[in-house]
């Protein structure tokens, strides 16, 4: 397969027991091209959307790590593990008393909003250059940061206690292990993450993802231009911005344009999806002064000659 027709994403459904790095591995085998990446980790042992970047789509990865998170969870109250999730060893075991909705509810509403965070042992956060997990496994246990995250939304979907299953729209960089975790100690229960589904990534939802098994179909078949997305796929909340013909070249070696050289703009704060006079979609661009006039410069370029 050729480098220049995969350039895009896959909206992967990672199966449970596969490590982000391991899918990247798989698709650079499935597909047979190196440059590969992915936009967001999912826990070995969580499954659900994994967007995988292809060629010039892994330089958009960094825009899509910023993308906020749907997850799908069930927490077990009455048991801590040293993970924090179903894969770890018992470290505590606790009574688990009749429990009300509203107190659920009151519980849960402290952590809604802004909250701090501390990573998890068994996290690929590093200190001093070294993967905690890797020191989590040797039995250390060493100070971290707290970290900052936003739960925009925290949802209670069933309970059936010791079980209570959940759904959560977080920030970048939420481990959602920790709140479960910190959920049930705020109960005075303890609690473990049982289950771990992500529904959505960014703009990536899971009744289009795609597991490897389908993938490997649409190879065989011919087809695999099905399962790959655009590179302007990810940037569809940006407005777009198309260019003359004349202002293509100094565009996309770096020299930022006139509203004159623009065919059809919005000037607005946010960055702008940018077009060719033939609909290529070029870079992403972002609106500057430069002596009293609104000028359009590029702030990432996609494409290439």
């Amino acid at each position: 397969m050729n480098d220049m027709n995969m350039d895009g994403f896959i909206n992967f459904f990672k199966p449970p027991g596969m490590t982000s790095h391991q899918c990247v591995a798989y698709f650079r085998r499935l597909l047979g091209i190196k440059k590969i990446g992915h936009a967001g980790t999912l826990d070995p042992g969580a499954a659900g959307v994994l967007p995988i970047c292809l060629g010039k789509g892994t330089k958009a990865a960094a825009y899509l790590l910023e993308s906020t998170k749907i997850y799908r969870g069930e927490m077990h109250l009455g048991i801590t593990t040293d993970t924090q999730d179903a894969y770890g060893k018992t470290s505590g075991v606790f009574p688990v008393e009749a429990i009300s909705r509203e107190r659920l509810e009151k519980v849960m509403d402290q952590f809604r909003g802004g909250i701090i965070q501390i990573p998890p042992m068994f996290s690929a956060v590093k200190h001093k250059g070294k993967p905690l997990y890797k020191l989590a496994r040797r039995g250390e246990v060493v100070p971290r940061k707290p970290r900052e995250a936003v739960i925009f939304s925290l949802e209670i979907l069933d309970v059936e206690l010791p079980r209570i299953l959940f759904q959560v729209e977080c920030s970048k960089g939420t481990y959602i292990r920790t709140l479960a975790a910190d959920i049930g100690e705020s109960l005075g229960t303890g609690a473990y993450l049982s289950f771990l589904l992500r529904v959505q990534s960014g703009p990536f939802g899971i009744e289009e993802s795609y597991t490897g098994e389908e993938v490997s179909k649409k190879i065989q078949e011919g087809s695999i231009g099905d399962c790959i997305l655009p590179l302007d796929y990810v940037f569809g909340h940006f407005p777009a911005v198309v260019l003359r013909e004349e202002a293509f070249n100094p565009f996309v070696n770096g020299v930022g344009q006139t509203t004159a050289r623009l065919k059809n703009y919005s000037v607005s704060d946010k960055m702008v999806r940018v077009y060719s006079s033939t609909g290529i979609f070029l870079a992403l661009g972002e609106w500057k002064k430069h002596s009293g006039e609104t000028v359009l410069t590029p702030k990432k370029i996609f494409w290439q000659a």
